[in-house]
């Protein structure tokens, strides 16, 4: 059974799944949405699809409300912005701890600036307390200031820093989380 992520004053939630490659395409079409994620690349078709989304599936547990929850616009309309990443801390890791949920965002340009981001953030993050997570973490490339002012917002403070690696990602990363 799939979990209904309650709307937040401004936005709607879906969860997403194999059929939304056009979505995720899109939002990675933008150098500025991708610079702090791959230098400024854009993401081919063919990555959405052979990497991407089956990456996504491997951690999507709707009952547990793990995946990429699309946020859109709750207005007459109901434009697509973004979406919010849940997933177990460390998931394509050794050291993948499902006690703390890693949160993550990625939203267009136009809606950068205000506030969609955290209040998407915020409101997932109040839902899956509801449903008995406590801890919550995210990670950034330490110059993506405004992921971490985000996380700042949310609560989260500087634990560490360190080189997060799995099959498709090697950056050094600061990681913020909650008490």
């Amino acid at each position: 059974m799939a979990i209904a992520l309650p709307s937040s004053p401004r936005l709607n939630y879906r969860l997403l799944d194999e059929t939304d490659g056009d979505f995720l395409w899109e939002l990675d079409q933008d150098e500025e949405v991708m610079r702090f994620l791959n230098g400024g690349r854009k993401t081919s078709r063919k990555d959405i699809n052979d990497i991407f989304i089956p990456r996504m599936l491997s951690y999507r547990n709707a009952p547990a409300g793990w995946g990429l929850w699309q946020v859109s616009l709750n207005d007459n309309s109901n434009s697509a912005i973004g979406w919010i990443l849940v997933r177990p801390k460390g998931f394509f890791s050794s050291q993948r701890d499902d006690s703390v949920i890693e949160l993550g965002w990625r939203f267009k340009r136009e809606a950068w600036g205000l506030g969609y981001a955290t209040e998407a953030a915020q409101a997932v993050m109040e839902y899956m307390q509801s449903l008995g997570s406590a801890a919550f973490c995210a990670i950034a490339l330490p110059q993506n200031t405004a992921s971490i002012q985000i996380m700042k917002k949310l609560g989260m403070t500087y634990r560490y820093s360190e080189l997060y690696q799995d099959s498709v990602w090697c950056e050094n990363v600061v990681v913020y989380q909650t008490a």
